[in-house]
């Protein structure tokens, strides 16, 4: 898995743990897209389709199974810290911060080798997202999510491709 196809599937993760996909997450993904480049060199549209319809099938275990790839990836302080800075971004997007997102995050956070301090310096006032709550090393529960509602709303045709 590329950079760049990491970066994707990370915010599409982020966006789809709460078992919603809001608009304002997609217009994001629109953004990164088209005006930073992010996902530079892959068919952001096609890929997203796949991994709806693979949430829908699979559920928690798709989630689970991004994590267990991102455990797997060797990323410089740089790269870990762009992938914070997205996932951030994908749950902050709809102004509705739900706990599951953050407990997503840490989890997220916990395969990654950076410290508290590179992320505060990056993202300063979000200490609450990194605090040690959670039991991070357990797989994720979603007992009570169901995904085989999530549907991607992209109302104004498809996203740019490279």
């Amino acid at each position: 898995m590329t950079k760049q196809e990491l970066y994707l599937k990370t915010v599409f993760c982020c966006m789809a743990c709460d078992g919603n996909i809001a608009p304002e997450e997609v217009a994001l993904i629109r953004d990164l897209a088209a005006k930073e480049d992010v996902f530079e060199g892959h068919e952001v549209q096609t890929l997203l389709d796949g991994w709806v319809k693979q949430i829908n099938t699979d559920g928690t275990a798709f989630l689970k199974g991004f994590l267990r790839e991102l455990s797997a990836q060797q990323l410089p302080t740089d790269d870990q810290l762009t992938l914070l800075d997205l996932a951030m971004r994908t749950i902050e997007a709809d102004e509705q911060i739900e706990y599951s997102e953050i407990k997503f995050f840490k989890k997220i956070r916990f395969r990654l080798s950076v410290s508290d301090e590179e992320i505060l310096d990056r993202q300063p006032g979000k200490e609450d997202w990194l605090l040690p709550d959670i039991v991070v090393d357990e797989d994720p529960v979603w007992a009570s999510k169901r995904f085989a509602d999530i549907v991607l709303n992209i109302d104004s045709g498809t996203l740019p491709q490279p």
